[in-house]
């Protein structure tokens, strides 16, 4: 069993190497293993390297959505407006809140809402008041953030960036490069730090604003909602209810060694990605990467391909079947919104999102995934393709 787990590609992995190693054992000599002094340089560290005023640190992506929406104050039937294809956590978060939530159509190759797809989103459903317009970029390529921003002060709501896949990754602004979660055409960013990230916590989060009141009540909702008193700190008040949402000191060291570490991991994921798009090639019939603005740069989390499966005579289902027989493990990022149990208004049906879900796929892209594995990938694709 051990010997076929060895054998199995992932479509997603951590690299933890001996600096991280002893990173985290440097924390755990510390008197202090949460709260403690590497919490508040790992924050600092980010802030620098984002560019952002405010970095608060938490326990995962879903925490770090969680905490936005919070202190964005949404309240009962309040309207959010997020893509119909992402992960479920930014909808189960914000639904639990009480907000109104309606889902906007995508681009059927990158998976993410557009502009166009957004403002037709609105007139359909004949939105007036927004509270919040939620983006997300699928697979860390940041997509049309200043488009959004546009619409955002037309409607004179909050736009927070789901950036959980795009740490690392760049947009353009006036001829030049801007981090997502500088917060430069946002009001707040969120990431996560899942093993399978750029960089990794092990578990962890981030949220990001340059808005000194949204971070204070941030960093107060992430631990209770205590507020200490400053000359008598065993003396303390709760004005809100939350949640114990903190990252400890060794996940945080894990943190600081990994950010050391970021210029390596996102060049050599774009060297795998642009394998796969040199090999893969002369199949533009069958197959296509999606295209993005050449301006940004992204954190290549997720090797994203679309697939023409009707040109094939056959399905998602039975190519992923075929990879995993091969020890290929590949995944589907993500089924749309309104096709789970949870969803109440069944009649939804959005045309680009259901292209994207036949057609979409992630296939292996990680640091340490070497030349002949990556071979084995683009090999083992090539041979279902002639079958």
């Amino acid at each position: 069993m051990l010997n076929k787990m060895k054998s199995r590609i992932p479509y997603g992995r951590q690299h933890i190497d001996h600096l991280d190693l002893s990173m985290v054992s440097k924390s755990l000599n510390e008197e202090l293993i949460t709260t403690g002094k590497f919490v508040k340089k790992f924050e600092n560290e980010l802030s620098n390297f984002l560019k952002v005023k405010n970095v608060a640190s938490c326990s995962s992506g879903t925490a770090a959505l969680h905490l936005a929406f919070l202190a964005s104050d949404i309240k009962k039937n309040d309207v959010v407006v997020m893509p119909a294809i992402n992960f479920i956590a930014a909808y189960s978060m914000c639904k639990q809140l009480g907000a109104k939530i309606f889902l906007a159509d995508i681009d059927p190759r990158t998976g993410q809402m557009t502009p166009k797809s957004l403002l037709e989103c609105i007139m359909i459903n004949k939105i007036n008041k927004i509270k919040i317009i939620l983006t997300m970029y699928m697979g860390g390529f940041p997509e049309n953030l200043l488009e959004f921003y546009k619409i955002k002060k037309r409607f004179n709501c909050l736009l927070i960036e789901d950036a959980c896949h795009a740490f690392g990754a760049e947009y353009s602004s006036n001829k030049k490069l801007i981090k997502v979660g500088a917060c430069k055409h946002s009001d707040i960013s969120t990431f996560s730090l899942h093993p399978l990230k750029p960089i990794t916590t092990g578990e962890g989060g981030i949220v990001t604003t340059n808005h000194k009141l949204i971070a204070k009540k941030i960093k107060n909702l992430r631990s209770h909602g205590i507020i200490r008193n400053s000359k008598f700190p065993w003396l303390y008040d709760i004005l809100h209810f939350g949640y114990n949402y903190r990252l400890s000191d060794i996940n945080s060291a894990l943190g600081i060694s990994q950010l050391k570490k970021i210029k390596i991991f996102l060049e050599r994921r774009k060297k795998i990605y642009e394998y796969y798009k040199t090999e893969l090639d002369k199949y533009k019939n069958i197959i296509n990467f999606p295209k993005y603005d050449i301006r940004n740069k992204s954190s290549y989390h997720l090797g994203l391909i679309n697939i023409n499966f009707k040109g094939l005579r056959s399905n998602k289902d039975s190519f992923l079947k075929y990879l995993h027989s091969k020890n290929i493990i590949c995944q589907f990022h993500y089924i749309p919104i309104y096709k789970f149990g949870l969803y109440k208004d069944k009649k939804i049906k959005l045309k680009s999102s259901e292209e994207y879900y036949k057609s979409s796929l992630s296939i292996p892209i990680y640091h340490t995934l070497d030349r002949k594995k990556q071979k084995k990938v683009v090999t083992t694709i090539k041979n279902f393709f002639k079958e």
